[in-house]
């Protein structure tokens, strides 16, 4: 199960810094109990297209610029993070690649292609460490299958403005509180932004090399 969403103000630490805007991704961090300071990267994937790549390749490397972005970032804040963390996340439907809606019109007809239909979310995820020492990057998928969604809940979503800066116009947790026909198949934190499963264990693994490579 999905925990409820909440407002969760994350807990400061330069240990580990997550590189998002994302109150989404924090949020995630701060449930379970990870010590993070979260800085905007100032990278705006929005102004850039992918290109003749996988999904999977354009979502690790946005993960991958964001972390970058954020270590810089980090440097002229005067910080020196562990590990910073850098995500992306996408949907694919159909072979189209969507990341977060242009404006309304937009997002209404990306919510409306997926009524009754399955899609898939993938999140990048890129760890680096102080000075880029090391880096390890992954992509994780989830599968997600909506119900008959009605044109009028898909207005008053719209006209709320919830669908603002969510890749494929929605956040999961939100839509399913709200009652929509939704089920999922894999990590839910992948399709939310982070995919805490696979992350822990690495974020602990490469904290741990770093702690050793310091003794």
């Amino acid at each position: 199960m999905l925990s409820p969403t909440r407002s969760i103000m994350p807990r400061q630490s330069t240990e580990i810094l997550l590189a998002s805007t994302s109150p989404r991704r924090r949020q995630l961090l701060a449930q379970a109990g990870v010590d993070f300071t979260a800085i905007d990267p100032g990278l705006d994937d929005g102004q850039l297209t992918s290109g003749p790549v996988s999904p999977a390749q354009w979502v690790g490397a946005l993960a991958a610029m964001k972390a970058r972005a954020g270590l810089d970032r980090a440097g002229e804040l005067g910080l020196e993070p562990v590990v910073v963390i850098g995500a992306d996340t996408v949907c694919v439907h159909r072979s189209e690649l969507i990341g977060q809606p242009a404006d309304a019109a937009h997002a209404r007809a990306i919510l409306r292609s997926f009524v009754s239909t399955t899609h898939e979310v993938l999140t990048g995820v890129a760890l680096l460490t102080h000075a880029g020492a090391r880096r390890e990057l992954f992509v994780e998928r989830a599968a997600v299958s909506w119900g008959a969604v009605s044109d009028d809940q898909i207005e008053r979503y719209i006209a709320s403005g919830h669908w603002q800066g969510k890749a494929g116009a929605y956040n999961l947790t939100e839509r399913l509180d709200a009652g929509w026909p939704i089920s999922y198949r894999g990590d839910p934190g992948t399709i939310v932004g982070l995919p805490m499963a696979a992350l822990l264990p690495r974020l602990d693994r490469l904290r741990c090399q770093c702690d050793g490579s310091a003794a």
